[in-house]
């Protein structure tokens, strides 16, 4: 099997390769900091006793590295493991004007997907299948997509709102990806790994910081082990369960329960909102998407 798991260098990302890699796939590791990146592959490399993965430089943010990325893929691929994000503490914007969170969590891997799913479609002629993962978040309860303000251009930025957005956005991405693809075989789930203490908080404000300990508090949160974030990630990579369906959240390595938009996060920690599972906001993400990224709907 061969793989691709972007954010790789580090937290979930590394965690999720070396299982991958230590199963026998042969894994790419899409990377940002090309350094920590070859340091990962070299821990790899040394936990597993296999050899070590493959490290290719992957901004997310930059399209033009996106596309480099995609442009130089020949391969069948197998698995996209769509891991990387970034949680921002006040507005920070692409070169395109695009609000950073969304443009790195869910543009990004929505550029790199669909630049690669002629791989994908290759592969699953290979395998009988191919699989895309979609890390999502419990954040996505806080807030769906504002389709008439994507980008925080009128309303006050909330760092907080910025990132539940993009998190449901990658849900949305698996529900319209799978309509699209499935007949080729290929398959996009989304999953939630849980709160794990990785350099994704190093840029948290107080503000978050704070959220994060009223509702670990409440016992609606708990910090996980990197290995055990990734347990998810792996279900929904490699499970048989999950080989020819897809559109669905993945919790604690099982689908989860769908819930009112308006559902409490405290009462409700491990449910997905309607709203992440849309079939009609999932269309028009991706239209809203394919119109930013490549130009056209």
């Amino acid at each position: 099997m061969r793989a691709v798991v972007t954010g790789a260098s580090s937290g979930l990302g590394v965690e999720t390769a070396r299982a991958l890699v230590s199963a026998g796939a042969e894994v790419v590791l899409a990377v940002r900091n090309r350094r920590a990146g070859e340091a990962a592959a070299a821990g790899i490399a040394t936990a597993t006793g296999r050899r070590a993965p493959e490290v290719r430089d992957l901004d997310l943010a930059d399209r033009a590295s996106v596309a480099r990325f995609t442009d130089r893929w020949d391969d069948p691929l197998h698995l996209l493991i769509n891991n990387a994000g970034i949680v921002t503490g006040g507005l920070e914007r692409t070169r395109e004007g695009w609000e950073l969170q969304l443009a790195t969590n869910h543009l990004g891997h929505f550029a790199l997907a669909t630049g690669l799913v002629d791989a994908l479609r290759r592969g699953a002629a290979e395998r009988g299948e191919a699989r895309v993962v979609a890390l999502s978040s419990t954040a996505h309860m806080r807030a769906g997509v504002d389709f008439d303000d994507l980008h925080f251009d009128r309303r006050e930025y909330d760092p907080q709102i910025a990132y539940a957005q993009s998190k449901t956005a990658n849900a949305l991405f698996a529900v319209e990806a799978t309509r699209r693809w499935s007949s080729d075989g290929v398959f996009t789930n989304a999953v939630n790994p849980g709160g794990i203490r990785t350099g994704l908080q190093r840029h948290f404000t107080e503000r978050q910081r704070a959220s994060l300990d009223a509702a670990e508090a409440a016992g609606a949160f708990a910090y996980k082990t990197p290995a055990q974030g990734a347990a998810t990630t792996i279900v929904a990579a490699v499970r048989p369960e999950f080989a020819r369906t897809g559109g669905h959240y993945l919790d604690d390595g099982r689908e989860a329960c769908t819930v009112p938009n308006d559902a409490d996060l405290v009462r409700h920690p491990h449910g997905v909102k309607q709203w992440a599972l849309d079939p009609g906001l999932a269309r028009r993400l991706w239209t809203v998407s394919e119109e930013l990224v490549h130009g056209r709907s």
